[in-house]
């Protein structure tokens, strides 16, 4: 749509490229652009040819988090209203993590606030050597409470409270050190670290990284518990006896392609 905020492509590996698209505001959300982005997430989900999903952004800032203007009018709201923003955002933010293809997000400049959220929604990060990172809000007087599940979870308890507490800028570099970003690369080879990933993702079987999100999603950390053994063993068990396990087998055995491989090269 002409108004859109959000680039969506589908190429011909399956790749969806989502874009961010707010370059004049450094890709600040707004109401509308979680829509978009919430909306996007659940018709790809629903789409068979899409394997993979790469988040993006245009300009020089990967995400800067809320709207300013949003946030005004966010403020002038009732109670009630702004719950209701706040579950939409929630609800973007679930639906990124909750995906059943592979998330990948490509941050070539800046995340602050909400940003730092969408990159911990997604299953990998790659980052610019560049890039710096800040869960903002409190500088702003709020709290990253929606992002902060998703931030705890990707850097632990104990980094996500300094991160939110002191709303310090971090380098790449440490992001990359606490887990924030799992790979950096100098701007210039950005594209090319990003589509080493893709590759490797598209090497792999479909149903099994559903499967792989699916079980993971249920772990925290802790002791593994005989239900924790039990789910493991009864997942395993029933991706295994598949088509998609036994055509892996066969592959292998076969010292061929499996079927679902894409020619990356």
């Amino acid at each position: 749509m002409s108004d859109s905020a959000l680039d969506i492509q589908i190429d011909a590996r399956g790749v969806a490229h989502l874009t961010l698209d707010r370059p004049d505001v450094l890709n600040a959300f707004d109401e509308s652009l979680i829509a978009q982005i919430a909306h996007a997430f659940l018709t790809l989900e629903a789409n068979p040819q899409v394997r993979v999903i790469l988040l993006s952004a245009r300009g020089r800032v990967f995400c800067a988090g809320a709207d300013v203007a949003w946030m005004r009018r966010a403020a002038a709201n009732t109670h009630e209203d702004n719950l209701i923003d706040a579950r939409r955002f929630a609800g973007m933010m679930h639906a990124i993590q909750s995906s059943s293809r592979p998330v990948v997000a490509r941050v070539q400049g800046g995340a602050y606030g909400g940003g730092v959220g969408l990159i911990c929604a997604a299953d990998i990060v790659i980052a610019a050597e560049h890039a710096v990172f800040s869960v903002s809000e409190a500088k702003l007087g709020i709290l990253p409470a929606v992002i902060g599940p998703y931030l705890t979870n990707a850097v632990g308890l104990r980094q996500a409270r300094r991160l939110a507490l002191t709303a310090s800028s971090i380098t790449a570099a440490e992001a990359l050190s606490i887990g924030l970003v799992h790979e950096i690369a100098p701007e210039a080879q950005l594209d090319g670290a990003v589509e080493k990933t893709l590759g490797d993702l598209l090497r792999c079987g479909p149903h099994a990284q559903a499967e792989i999100k699916k079980l993971f999603g249920t772990f925290s950390v802790g002791p593994i518990t005989e239900d924790v053994r039990d789910r493991t063993a009864s997942a395993i068990a029933q991706v295994r006896a598949g088509p998609e396990a036994k055509e892996g087998f066969g592959a292998f055995t076969e010292k061929r392609k499996p079927a679902w491989t894409v020619d990356v090269e």
